[in-house]
């Protein structure tokens, strides 16, 4: 008999409720049998009747014993904790067509189970049950359980709004007073839309409850000025923080530091504390987070350091302290962070290092480094450009920039988004979210380690591998203003943050020094803008003059945006002129052009160009200027590609009707086997691709100067006889191919000089095929990322893309507007659509090959690499000239499937 299944650790997940605080699921067992009767008594009668139809006082000991012993196949049950405590728990067993519970055998098993939930009552309405039906449903899908049948009664009415909002395809039946549901398990469009949903929701929550505290406990807090506690205690004082603020010191005395109040341990605070500031030596931090949890606080921000970016002890230490705080429905910021901050009038926290409080503003920031994330507040606070929130979050080891982006995308008081990010964890998932969240709010990324692709020290990351340029097209596909410099993202942000989004490319100059309109000019067409003729007003303008020029640039119908570049003038004062650019702004922001200025050299939002509100800060319609021409035109040209993308419609992902997936997978199943990876040979790789309307041109392999010639009579002449052989196909100075063979006196000479140049004609390992029309050479690919997963590529063939690096890449599934932008995301795309005369190709031919390609990368994850090069385009269709494919097993994926929280690992 096999084995029995080995403990289902990949089961257990730290995860978020619908309330933003966390629990930890994972399988239950015979170890669990006290915490399952604990748990029991603490439910109300009437949930334990909900659940088993009949008065249910206590259970038996036979019935502890039937719900911890599980054989991880046919009977699974998965528990919620919180703490140590057993709140929620969730089975299921496998059953038969008579509705018995029956064991898998040797002739098969059955694909339906039975599902039974228990909440305990105080956790009822945290979207507890959801949480559990996700991931039971899941592990029951790996188990071959395709059905999941429940019996509920009708007054269940919680229940049955579970079943019945999760989107799985169900039918439903009344019999003898009780309700029936089966749910097929097949995930759809319903049910991942469901998921993502409340994913969306929950850790949005989850990070609110962080950033908007109304209380504070700083625990570690000094009397000695310029130590971390006391820093601490005082900037949070300076912001004006409207809430309860505790002062946390076993060692400080009875005296209050700096005004407040201080305790022991934060058990002895006096009220509720929703965040504590964590700045105690490491190895005292897992105590503190554990009395943190028993007092209830809500959320960590950890200064201190000495974890992960230590070595291995210190890696140790962070995941403990991680899944201490998620076990007591904690999330964590840091450790090794700065802090965050709040300028929301109503909150107004400084929980941070930083001794600037910038003004407020509607921009949200997210940054890694502590030491970066003090620069990046100076900085702000120097351009004059407000923040909403800020949040250093050092090792990352909980909260990540993809939670704020969860936040950010619903937060009224965010317009802006701005990442810098050194790693990603989950860069799928980035690209998911950025993706959804720039459709509505600019999402502004300076990614660090663009040639070294490493990974700071303490980061739970894997290094990228792609190329840097490969990144930039995924984040192009995803919206994303990727930027190389944090003063370059600064540029770009006072621009979105203040001003409208430009209608096109055509942009306006209106300045008092011809030599600075032409570096305008220069730096437009240089950013691929298109500039109006300078108007140049000269150095004796007066303020009037530039309100009739500025006034005629923003009325006309030519322009989408207006640069003005000013120096200090001859004949009227700086004040004049800007109280001019600021009033012009107003009728900017009327007419939807963005008006920006090299104003005397200032960087950032000068005093005399601010639009401020009712409370004193800048508003929208202030007037960003930078200190050069060349700085405010490539910040509007990356605002003009952002604009530009966020026209364009989202496109649909494209699935033919003439495809044959079922057969495709039995085709990877028999090929693949029990083996990890498995090249498949031209004959294979032709079968499985015809599955989805890829059809190779054959070629047929010839060992001699008379199968060649068979070869080419069958097929028709003119042929072409080249090399498939692997190391020599690329080797230009061997001549692996000859060409527009029309003669069979042709065929044989070119065989027998190929074959010798070679190597003998097992070496060349030459093939003929059908000469193909002329056209533009080009090549399609997948390839399998482990950071961003299924890929297409595309390129020109020869040195465009092999030594040039001229390739780009679009994520999987990919719409029919992400192939059309990939198509023209290369440089040497103007090929494509008749450059120089030359006739264009059928561009529509090769968006469908690459839909094609996508659909069966999305429906075929083994498949992980697809190499189509050449594919021949001409001006009516393709032929794709050689194909090669290899199959072996992706990783799990983590950004899909059931709510869990990223391991602290």
């Amino acid at each position: 008999m096999p084995a029995p299944p080995a403990f289902p650790e990949h089961w257990e997940a730290d995860v978020v409720l619908r309330d933003g605080a966390t629990a930890h699921l994972r399988p239950v067992g015979p170890h669990d049998a006290d915490r399952l009767v604990a748990f029991y008594a603490r439910v109300s009668d009437e949930s334990k009747y909900l659940r088993f139809f009949t008065p249910y006082p206590r259970l038996s000991e036979r019935d502890v014993r039937h719900f911890t012993n599980h054989d991880w196949v046919d009977r699974v049950g998965l528990g919620l904790f919180v703490g140590d405590e057993m709140v929620a728990i969730v089975r299921y067993d496998r059953i038969g067509p008579d509705g018995r519970a029956v064991k898998t055998g040797p002739h098969g098993r059955s694909s339906t189970a039975e599902v039974a939930f228990l909440v305990q009552d105080d956790q009822q309405g945290r979207g507890v049950a959801s949480v559990l039906l996700e991931h039971i449903a899941d592990v029951a899908r790996e188990r071959g359980i395709r059905r999941f049948v429940a019996d509920v009664l009708p007054s269940n009415r919680r229940m049955m709004k579970v079943f019945t909002e999760a989107g799985y395809t169900q039918q439903s039946a009344f019999e003898d007073g009780v309700v029936r549901l089966n749910l097929d398990l097949a995930p759809t469009d319903t049910s991942t839309a469901v998921m993502l949903a409340r994913e969306h929701r929950a850790e949005a929550r989850s990070t609110a409850r962080l950033l908007n505290p109304r209380s504070v406990a700083v625990i570690g807090a000094g009397r000695n000025e310029g130590t971390v506690g006391n820093t601490l205690l005082r900037n949070l004082a300076a912001s004006g923080f409207t809430g309860p603020v505790y002062a946390v010191n076993p060692k400080a005395g009875d005296e209050p530091i700096e005004g407040v109040p201080v305790y022991r341990t934060v058990l002895d605070a006096p009220g509720e504390v929703d965040l504590a500031i964590v700045a105690v030596p490491a190895p005292a931090v897992q105590r503190v987070v554990e009395e943190c949890g028993r007092h209830g606080v809500r959320g960590l921000v950890v200064i201190s350091s000495g974890f992960a970016e230590t070595g291995p002890e210190g890696r140790a230490l962070q995941r403990r302290l991680v899944r201490t705080a998620r076990a007591h429905g904690m999330r964590v910021i840091g450790p090794n962070c700065l802090g965050i901050l709040n300028t929301d009038p109503d909150v107004s926290v400084n929980a941070s290092l930083s001794p600037r409080m910038p003004r407020r503003g509607r921009v949200g920031m997210f940054a890694q480094s502590g030491a970066l994330g003090i620069a990046i507040l100076e900085s702000t606070v120097n351009r004059g450009i407000g923040l909403s929130t800020f949040v250093s979050a050092g090792n990352r080891a909980d909260v990540s920039g993809n939670d704020l982006l969860q936040y950010w995308e619903d937060d009224p008081a965010t317009d802006v988004v701005l990442l810098h990010l050194e790693s990603l964890g989950n860069p799928r998932k980035f690209t998911r979210l950025a993706r959804r969240v720039a459709r509505r709010k600019p999402v502004v990324a300076v990614k660090s380690a663009r040639h070294a692709q490493g990974v700071p020290l303490g980061h739970a990351a894997r290094a990228l591998t792609l190329p840097d340029q490969a990144v930039d097209s995924l984040f192009r596909q995803a919206g994303v203003i990727r930027v190389p410099t944090v003063a370059e993202m600064f540029d770009v942000a006072q621009l979105l943050a203040y001003q409208p989004l430009p209608a096109g490319d055509r942009v306006a100059i209106v300045g008092n020094s011809d030599s600075l309109g032409l570096l305008a000019q220069d730096a437009c067409t240089s950013a691929g803008l298109v500039p109006l003729r300078p108007v140049d007003l000269t150095t004796s303008a007066t303020a009037e003059d530039f309100r009739k020029a500025l006034g005629d640039m923003l009325a006309s119908p030519e322009s989408d945006a207006v640069v003005t570049v000013f120096i200090p003038p001859l004949t009227t004062s700086g004040d004049e002129v800007a109280a001019v650019i600021a009033e012009m702004a107003e009728r900017a922001a009327e007419v939807g052009k963005p008006l920006l200025a090299t104003y005397l050299a200032h960087e950032g939002l000068p005093t005399q160009l601010r639009r401020l509100d009712v409370d004193g800060v800048p508003a929208l319609g202030s007037v960003p200027s930078y200190p050069a021409p060349e700085n405010a035109v490539r910040a509007l040209a990356e605002v003009v590609r952002y604009a530009a993308w966020r026209r364009r419609p989202a496109g649909d992902v494209v699935e033919f009707e003439d495809v044959r997936p079922d057969t495709a997978r039995a085709l990877v199943r028999a090929r693949l086997g029990a083996a990890d990876a498995a090249g498949l040979s031209p004959g294979e790789a032709a079968e499985l691709l015809g599955c989805y309307g890829i059809h190779p041109l054959p070629a047929v392999r010839v060992d001699n100067e008379d199968a060649a010639v068979a070869a080419a009579e069958r097929i028709g002449y003119p042929v072409v006889l080249k090399t498939i052989a692997e190391h020599l196909r690329h080797r230009v100075d061997l001549d692996g191919v000859r060409l527009d063979l029309g003669t069979e006196v042709g065929l044989r000479r070119a065989f027998r000089r190929m074959a010798a140049r070679l190597g003998g004609p097992d070496q060349a390992r030459l093939v003929v095929q059908q000469m193909a029309p002329r056209g533009v050479a080009t090549t399609v690919g997948l390839t399998y990322d482990e950071s961003f997963g299924a890929l297409l590529r595309f390129g020109l063939a020869g040195p465009a893309s092999e030594l040039l690096g001229d390739v780009a890449h679009r994520v999987v599934p990919a719409t029919d507007q992400d192939v059309a932008d990939l198509v023209r995301d290369i440089r040497a795309a103007p090929v494509l659509f008749g450059y120089r005369g030359a006739p264009p190709v059928d561009v529509e031919a090769l968006e469908e090959l690459l839909l094609r390609l996508s659909q069966l990368a999305d429906d075929l994850p083994q498949v992980t690499s697809v190499t189509l090069d050449p594919v021949v385009v001409t001006g009516e269709g393709l032929r794709v000239l050689d194909a090669r494919v290899r199959l072996s097993r992706p990783p799990m994926r983590t950004d899909l499937g059931p709510r869990a929280m990223r391991d602290p690992h």
